[in-house]
């Protein structure tokens, strides 16, 4: 099975081909871009570069969020239209589930987090189930005030490995809430990659292209603001309101 796998959900953005479970080929970059000018040139050159053909590929995998508005929504936009138009199947993976993915083999917890701005995160509780060598979800992904979030994490027993380019933002909250039980992995597994995408999307089931949507976790600020003077029109559609 041939895959091409996109994540635009950070300032990250990356692509990989996979084929049966081998990264044949990835282009990974974590500079301040716009990855609406520079997503279709990257797959073209990986695609070249590979020497695969669209009418080859099985699969368009995506990272479906949470993360970026604009970044999820480039991604997911440009996956949905290669599914589309080139009648492949298309399958999307929780961009926290991507970055967990680094960490295959750990034995204690694996804590995927992004900054959500305001003293907020996006997070999700993993563990690598060396039975089965499988990643598996412990606890589902949420938008959640840093603070609550390592209260919660206090109460399970074990240690607890953060993965994404955002520890350094709370460092000091889980710190002094988790101490020593609490660790950030290695630079080199820090960044989201297409290729740990690819692989997770092997194994997941393909979602209908027509009517898949980014996984927010949050409805955005403008959003929120326009549905708190407008409370009762919140049947309606924000999007087709404005």
């Amino acid at each position: 099975m041939k895959i091409l796998a996109i994540d635009t959900s950070n300032q990250v953005m990356s692509v990989a081909a996979i084929e049966n479970q081998r990264i044949v080929g990835e282009f990974t970059t974590n500079i301040k871009g716009n990855h609406s000018q520079r997503l279709m040139p990257a797959i073209t050159d990986l695609m070249e570069a590979v020497e695969w053909t669209p009418a080859e590929l099985h699969r368009i995998a995506v990272a479906k969020g949470p993360g970026s508005y604009t970044g999820l929504r480039i991604g997911v936009t440009i996956a949905k239209t290669l599914a589309w138009t080139l009648k492949k199947e298309l399958v999307g993976i929780s961009s926290l589930e991507v970055l967990a993915g680094n960490c295959q083999g750990a034995n204690h917890y694996i804590v995927p987090m992004m900054d959500a701005r305001r003293g907020n995160v996006y997070t999700g509780l993993y563990r690598w189930d060396q039975e089965s060598e499988q990643l598996q979800q412990v606890e589902p992904d949420t938008h959640i005030a840093l603070a609550d979030w390592v209260k919660f994490l206090k109460t399970k027993e074990g240690t607890f490995e953060f993965v994404g380019t955002d520890w350094a933002i709370h460092e000091e909250t889980i710190k002094e809430a988790l101490g020593d039980r609490a660790s950030e992995v290695a630079a080199q597994n820090q960044l989201p990659r297409a290729g740990v995408l690819g692989l997770l999307a092997e194994k997941a089931e393909p979602v209908d292209s027509h009517t898949f949507v980014p996984d927010y976790l949050k409805l955005a600020e403008a959003e929120e603001n326009w549905r708190a003077a407008h409370p009762n029109q919140l049947e309606e559609s924000y999007v087709e309101k404005i």
